[in-house]
């Protein structure tokens, strides 16, 4: 966030949030000044704080602000809902703000603990998602106090969140795990500011460079940390890539989580956790199938007697590989944005709430193993492509056309909350739901890891299998009869 000593800063609500953001701004000094808190509250308008006048109601006061561009809007209001962030965006554009701002949720805060250095330029997604649920960090973290962890993909949107968010946790260290030199430290970068600026707690933040398909040195290095709890987020995602590469899906998805486990089942760690997907469900491409073996490792480990379990997710917003960084550019260069499917639908959660939810699933001291987060009603994507290009200010079908493209390689047109050999069940905690497995369809892990190993890793004695797709397409679907195989499947 780039500020200027002249610029001028209107906070849009006069609660704890707001007032700590403008403290913060006048005790600077360098950040500019604050002009105007702006309230619907009848009780605060009128009213100054610390001389800053209250002006509202915010319907009618943006409409009279002599704006330039210059001015910053900043919105402070952690609780608020998705109706009350459409209206307040509406009105701020409608009285010309160039630069919209937003703090945290109060799922991604401590309560009232807003920091300036927070604030982000406000996104669709923020407009988009529903209502998220309140997680109380301090509650939530209350297990990782003192502890040690690490979080794989921490350069990842989910793991870089997480990595936020854990700052609050009072973690004795942070271990930011991947195999990007960049993204871990940007994270790290981000994580020490955050300190430094006065979010969360002392935690010694850690970079670690590392390749989980490296078994040797995932087995040295759990050792060498005594990581107490492991965030497993690291993986390869993006759905039509990995049809295109289902191999690598297999070694990544795969054996990435299965050496990561037998390490931390090695180094004692007490506590795992493996962030997977609701396209493990009944799945049809090759990324779902890597992760229904994933969790299969996963859970298997429980048999050591830790704490290792599954929490799933649906359609993260905002996440790298989602369709929305693609829509965003699309839009940019004028269109048209791409729609597989008029029909196609999708369960949407936006990455803090994601990351909040998975922390408290992590923590809950209820019996179980497999999670899926209550993701809500499914969406439209054509609903989400049409209020995104609005978003930007323009009309879709008109200034931004939208284009459809047709399902493509391993995508359904609809997800489901669970297979038809699990049952979900409520916890006591809202919007975490427990999945209650029927283990007759259970396979032996060991013997297929044993067969698909020399399609991913060379074998002298099998010089034939070394990166056969279609046999390795052809062993998948044996253990899950879902798998969708083309006929002219290529063997290279």
């Amino acid at each position: 966030m780039t500020w200027h000593s002249h610029k001028r800063t209107y906070i849009i609500g006069a609660g704890i949030a707001g007032i700590a953001i403008a403290k913060e701004i006048k005790s600077k000094g360098i950040f500019g000044r604050v002009i105007a808190f702006l309230d619907d509250d009848p009780e605060k308008i009128g009213k100054r704080i610390d001389g800053t006048p209250i002006l509202g109601p915010i319907e009618d006061i943006a409409r009279l602000l002599n704006t330039t561009p210059e001015d910053i809007a900043i919105i402070a209001i952690p609780s608020g809902t998705k109706e009350q962030f459409l209206k307040i965006y509406k009105y701020l554009k409608q009285a010309k703000f160039s630069r919209i701002q937003i703090v945290p949720r109060i799922s991604q805060i401590l309560e009232g603990d807003a920091h300036l250095i927070q604030a982000r330029d406000i996104n669709p997604e923020d407009l988009l998602a529903r209502n998220p649920v309140k997680v109380c960090l301090k509650k939530s973290l209350a297990y990782v106090r003192g502890k040690r962890v690490l979080i794989t993909g921490a350069g990842g949107s989910i793991g870089s969140e997480l990595a936020r968010q854990l700052l609050s946790g009072g973690a004795e260290r942070l271990y930011l795990f991947g195999h990007g030199e960049n993204s871990i430290y940007e994270i790290m970068r981000e994580c020490k500011l955050l300190q430094e600026e006065g979010v969360g707690e002392k935690a010694t933040i850690v970079p670690v460079i590392g390749e989980l398909q490296d078994r040797d040195y995932m087995f040295f290095i759990l050792k060498r940390l005594k990581a107490d709890i492991v965030f497993h987020t690291a993986a390869h995602k993006h759905v039509p890539m990995l049809e295109a590469n289902p191999v690598e899906a297999i070694k990544n998805n795969v054996y990435g989580t299965k050496n990561i486990v037998d390490a931390c089942i090695n180094a004692g760690t007490s506590r795992f956790v493996l962030i997977s997907t609701d396209k493990a469900i009944e799945p049809q491409g090759m990324y779902g199938a890597s992760k229904l073996i994933a969790e299969e490792i996963v859970l298997q480990a429980r048999k050591n007697g830790f704490s290792y379990m599954v929490v799933r997710l649906g359609n993260v917003l905002g996440s790298r590989g989602s369709f929305l960084p693609l829509f965003k550019e699309q839009i940019r260069k004028g269109g048209p944005v791409t729609v597989t499917h008029s029909n196609a639908t999708r369960f949407f959660m936006t990455i803090p709430e994601a990351s909040s939810l998975v922390l408290k699933a992590s923590g809950l001291d209820i019996d179980g193993d497999l999670f899926m987060l209550d993701m809500g009603k499914q969406i439209n994507i054509k609903e989400i492509a049409e209020k995104i290009i609005l978003f930007y200010g323009y009309y879709p079908g008109k200034e931004i056309k939208i284009e459809y493209i047709g399902l493509r390689p391993g995508e359904k047109l609809h997800e489901k909350i669970c297979s038809n050999h699990e049952i979900q069940a409520k916890t006591e905690f809202p919007k975490i739901n427990k999945i209650i497995r029927n283990n007759r369809h259970a396979y032996d892990l060991d013997q297929i890891l044993d067969k698909i190993k020399p399609i991913c890793f060379a074998d002298p004695a099998q010089p034939a299998l070394f990166r056969n797709r279609k046999m390795l397409k052809s062993i998948v679907k044996q253990i899950i009869p879902t798998l969708a195989v083309p006929e002219d499947e290529p063997e290279y």
